[in-house]
């Protein structure tokens, strides 16, 4: 889950939809910036499916009784988040092998640095289906698939730009994860950059300094704000199951 605090509420922001905005931005990406365009369907659905492990989660979210405030996806315990990354990757890998294949080292990614038993299996046993995965793979290029694969990890950072901080935030106030703009992975060297800078516009408009779309892209957010109050009275699942959804239109400029 993605939650923004807000005085009286948590905005909060399913991760499977955050994925899938980030499909949306990687499906209106310049053809050219796509390398091995057999792959690109793959790719695509990838980017789009990458947080399916958090699918099912978000429907119930979990409150951190430490923080005394709804978990979000950066500090939810790890040996759970195992569970849900390989069911996840279970699951993309039914319909199609690359994108399983990607999504497999992005969340493995994640828990490389983690010294606990459950991280460190969890490591082991994708890299062993990475190994599998690749045997069936036609066409299989170590660099090309080191560019799709960051292109999963930009367009994930992307989306999360949008989603993690409030529509017409300063620059100042941003999200601390975003501050110094988005991190450009090195293998994209098309982008001609480290890192692209942004900022929100106004509370519908966010400007980039890298531009890699034809023209200008319209999203939409969909997201509950759910009353600190409820939660108080009537508990987080209640409270977050019986709380519209509202929508949000961003275009990226």
């Amino acid at each position: 889950m993605i939650v923004r605090e807000q005085q009286d509420s948590y905005i909060m922001i399913e991760q499977h939809h955050h994925a899938q905005v980030s499909g949306q931005l990687a499906a209106n990406l310049k053809d050219s910036f796509f390398l091995e365009e057999d792959f690109k369907p793959s790719v695509l659905y990838a980017i789009t499916n990458h947080d399916f492990a958090w699918k099912m989660i978000d429907k119930q979210p979990f409150w951190n009784d430490e923080k005394n405030t709804p978990y979000t996806f950066t500090d939810f315990p790890n040996p759970a988040k195992t569970v849900f990354y390989k069911h996840g990757v279970d699951e993309v890998e039914k319909h199609d092998r690359y994108a399983a294949l990607l999504c497999s080292e992005h969340y493995a990614r994640f828990l490389l640095d983690d010294a606990a038993e459950e991280s460190q299996l969890f490591v082991q046993k994708e890299r062993e289906r990475q190994k599998r995965l690749i045997q069936f793979i036609d066409g299989y290029e170590e660099n090309i698939f080191n560019v799709h694969r960051d292109l999963l990890r930009l367009f994930d950072s992307l989306s999360l730009y949008v989603c993690m901080n409030n529509p017409g935030v300063s620059k100042q106030n941003e999200h601390p994860f975003f501050k110094d703009g988005l991190p450009v992975p090195k293998s994209l060297t098309f982008f001609h950059t480290n890192k692209i800078d942004m900022h929100w516009k106004d509370e519908q408009s966010i400007e980039m300094g890298v531009f890699p779309f034809s023209s200008p892209v319209d999203i939409t957010i969909y997201q509950k704000s759910v009353p600190k109050k409820a939660i108080e009275e009537y508990g987080l699942i209640n409270s977050y199951e019986y709380t519209e959804a509202e929508t949000l239109s961003v275009q990226l400029l």
